[in-house]
C-alpha cells in the first residue's frame, strides 16, 4: 500500500505485515480522462521550428540571451535530445511482444530479467527518473525474446511518467499479450524532483511493484522472485 509523503516528491511504500495470501489483482484501470480531453495521439504535434522557438522562450524566461554564442544552437540541441528522451511515444509496446516462441522443450519455470537500467522523466517537473526494473513472468505456452522485455521497459520509460503508472503499464502489457501464469515487475528509482529541488533528499530510492497471477496468489513464487532479483527488491513488499 502506498502513502503520499510529499506532493512535490515521490510516493513511498508504507510498511505493513504481509498476509499469507493476497487478494486477486486485476489489471489496474487508469483514471479516465474528461470527455472533453483529446488523446495525446490526436493532438497536432508542433513543428520543429515551433519547438525550437519554445526553447528560446524558456531561455529568455530563465534570464539569459538565446542569441549569445553559447546558446545559439541550444534550441536545436534540446529538440533533438527530446526526440531521444521521449521516443517511447512512437513505439507500440504490444507490438514489441508480438513475436513469441513455443518450442521451449516444456520449460515452464520463472523467467526473470533483472537490473534493466532505464531513464525516464517526471511528468510533474520534467526532470530525470533514473533507476532499474526487474521483470519476470511464468510462461503458460509462449515465451518472448529477452531483449523484448528490455525494449518494453524502454517503451514506457521514454515518456513523461510517474513510477507507479509505469510499473502497472509494463506488468499489464506483459499479462495481456503473453497471457502467462503470472507477471511480476519491481522498479527501483531515484527521482531528481526530490533530490535537486523541493525537499532536497539525495540518496533516496523509491520502490514500486506489481504482482499478477501466480506471483500474487502464491507466497512461495513471490519469495523465489525476490530472492532472484536480490538487492533492495529482495524485501518482499506487502499489500493492503
Amino acid at each position: 500500500m502506498l502513502d503520499e509523503r510529499d506532493t512535490d516528491g515521490a510516493w513511498m511504500p508504507t510498511p505493513s505485515i504481509e498476509p499469507a495470501a493476497l487478494p486477486a489483482q486485476s489489471p489496474a484501470k487508469l483514471p479516465r480522462q474528461p470527455k472533453t480531453a483529446k488523446a495525446a495521439k490526436d493532438l497536432p504535434r508542433p513543428t520543429r521550428k515551433e519547438a525550437e522557438a519554445a526553447v528560446r522562450t524558456l531561455l529568455r524566461w530563465a534570464g539569459d540571451d538565446p542569441a549569445r554564442e553559447g546558446l545559439r544552437d541550444t534550441p536545436r540541441r534540446v529538440v533533438r535530445a527530446y526526440e531521444e528522451f521521449f521516443a517511447g511515444y512512437d513505439v507500440d509496446p504490444k507490438a514489441l511482444l508480438a513475436r513469441t516462441f513455443e518450442e521451449v522443450e516444456g520449460y515452464d519455470e520463472m523467467i526473470v530479467l533483472r537490473d534493466v537500467r532505464f531513464e525516464s522523466y517526471c511528468e510533474h517537473h520534467m526532470v530525470p527518473i533514473i533507476g532499474r526494473a526487474h521483470v519476470a513472468y511464468l510462461p503458460r505456452h509462449r515465451v518472448v525474446g529477452i531483449s523484448k522485455l528490455a525494449r518494453l521497459v524502454d517503451a514506457y520509460a521514454k515518456r513523461l511518467q510517474i513510477q507507479e503508472k509505469m510499473t502497472v503499464q509494463i506488468a499489464d502489457t506483459l499479462q495481456e499479450v503473453l497471457q502467462p501464469k503470472g507477471v511480476a515487475v519491481v522498479i527501483e528509482a531515484a527521482h531528481q524532483c526530490m533530490t535537486t529541488r523541493g525537499v532536497h533528499k539525495p540518496g533516496v530510492a523509491m520502490i514500486t511493484s506489481r504482482m499478477l497471477g501466480a506471483f500474487r496468489e502464491n507466497a512461495t513464487t513471490r519469495r523465489e522472485f525476490f530472492a532472484l532479483v536480490g538487492g533492495a527488491a529482495a524485501q518482499t513488499p506487502t499489500y493492503g
